[in-house]
């Protein structure tokens, strides 16, 4: 973890609020008076970026362990996992929106301290139903930590370091992933002072406070200029919205497909509609009402961004899925422990890795052709994983899927690295905040919906087509979001601010 700190101090004597409303986070010099981003600032943000996210997929190879301590059963150990993620990604614009009109250094300070708190109330649960309550206040912890993480960087960095840490932030999200597959299979497995599953939660606690400690040192406030009251209409209907989804997705495997999760999952279209037309409304009208809407949607119009967010869904749809199929595969397919299957990802973290470190200056002379690249090598990689699923199940091992999830890392590293400069390069200062937790939102959302969608398809068409052919599907399913990651990365302007 990036727990190092450096001996740079932050000088907090101007803040970014100073930029004029229209001014653009583009390459340009800082403007005087604004402060920069130290580099301890840096690491602090990005620590309290890697926490949120490592917590989202920590929890994965710990479920078996939670469901034997606590007589879980599948519904409410779905429900351990999906209850972080749902809190996490219907409050993540609305975190945004909180730092823009407080302040982003005090957010970021009060969600690093609630995730601390959340935390230690997961790793004491004593029961299940107390688990899922204090995993969905983690979740709303860290809506108001991450939207922070990316609006800072966007309001106060500037220049070539700005760019360089939404590169390393890109990088930090995916890293964190696959980290969280292989130390929270090493922390159950080590059951360390008989804590068991609980050390994957208390572990957060001291490097949240930390985080906390550093921020107060090194973070520089940054706000927006005009501050506006929360849309409640729109928060509302984002909420019932996300909710209506991912709730009968994630819960109605479980429960069984109840009429309940038909009827929601049918709502939903109807409540995006309904969010989309109050926050145009809202919109159109802001200058006769002094409203602000929750989700500004002329921030579609612009190209970076609306073409961005088209590549994070595939993206993170199959990066999620594919995370939770394949630690499925690994334990119930191949019958390996937590440990074996955590280090059965190494390969894809060592290849995401080495391709985020080389992103920044490959994204300097190449620009967004790396993204397309990188479709490429992913799909390559999950080409070859498809191919060795079928050539040979009988022995297929740690070992032979090696090449495949190497290349689909590497692959992986180079969309996600660039992906974040993509989508907030010409996101106007003042808009930082809610720019950033719109980002998130889809980040989050997409996560779970790959979780939800190819997982659930994976397990369903297990029984029936075999392990070997559910995988090959639904390996063959994100071949084909790599092709649209292709095509549209094609589509985007080659040079990133």
């Amino acid at each position: 973890m990036p727990a190092t700190t450096a001996t740079t101090t932050a000088t907090t004597t101007a803040t970014a609020a100073a930029i004029a409303p229209n001014a653009r986070a583009t390459g340009s010099p800082a403007p005087a008076g604004v402060t920069r981003l130290s580099i301890a600032g840096l690491i602090t943000v990005l620590l309290g970026a890697f926490l949120p996210m490592l917590d989202f997929f920590i929890v994965n190879v710990a479920l078996p362990t939670i469901d034997h301590d606590l007589s879980a059963g599948p519904a409410v150990l779905e429900l351990v996992a999906a209850g972080y993620g749902i809190t996490f990604a219907v409050l993540l614009v609305l975190g945004g929106r909180l730092g823009d009109t407080f302040g982003r250094r005090k957010l970021f300070i009060v969600g690093a301290s609630a995730f601390a708190i959340t935390s230690l109330l997961c790793g004491v649960a004593p029961t299940a139903w107390t688990l899922v309550a204090a995993r969905a206040a983690q979740g709303a912890s860290a809506a108001l930590l991450i939207p922070q993480v990316l609006a800072t960087i966007t309001a106060v960095g500037h220049g070539p370091q700005r760019a360089r840490a939404l590169s390393i932030y890109g990088a930090v999200g995916g890293i964190s992933v696959v980290i969280g597959q292989v130390l929270g299979g090493m922390l159950v497995s080590a059951d360390l002072f008989g804590s068991g599953w609980r050390a994957v939660f208390l572990l957060n606690v001291p490097f949240a406070l930390l985080t906390v400690v550093l921020a107060l040192f090194f973070v520089p406030e940054s706000r927006s200029p005009q501050a506006a009251k929360v849309d409640l209409p729109g928060t509302v209907l984002l909420t019932a919205t996300l909710v209506a989804l991912f709730v009968p997705l994630m819960e109605g495997r479980a429960m069984g497909w109840p009429l309940w999760s038909w009827l929601l999952l049918g709502a939903s279209p109807f409540l995006a509609a309904a969010f989309l037309f109050v926050e145009r409304r809202i919109e159109r009208s802001s200058e006769q009402t002094g409203r602000v809407p929750l989700v500004p949607l002329s921030l579609l119009r612009i190209p970076e961004m609306r073409r961005g967010l088209g590549i994070a869904v595939p993206y993170f749809t199959g990066f999620g899925g594919f995370m939770f199929v394949i630690a499925v595969m690994l334990q119930q397919g191949l019958h390996l422990g937590p440990v074996a299957a955590g280090w059965a990802l190494v390969p894809m973290a060592v290849g995401y890795f080495f391709a985020s470190l080389s992103g920044p200056r490959l994204i300097g002379r190449f620009g967004s052709r790396v993204i397309t690249v990188g479709a490429v090598i992913q799909g390559l990689g999950l080409a070859t994983l498809v191919a060795t699923v079928l050539a040979d199940w009988a022995h297929f091992s740690p070992l032979r899927m090696l090449p495949g999830v190497a290349l689909a890392g590497i692959g992986q590293g180079l969309i996600g690295t660039p992906l974040f400069r993509v989508v907030l390069s010409k996101v106007p200062v003042a808009r930082a905040g809610v720019g950033s937790g719109v980002l998130a939102t889809t980040q989050q959302s997409s996560l779970a919906l790959g979780v939800a969608t190819l997982g659930t398809l994976f397990i369903s068409l297990t029984p029936s087509l075999g392990i070997a052919h559910a995988l090959a599907l639904i390996l063959a399913i994100q071949l084909a979001g790599s092709a649209v990651i292709f095509a549209l990365s094609s589509r985007l302007p080659r040079r990133v601010g």
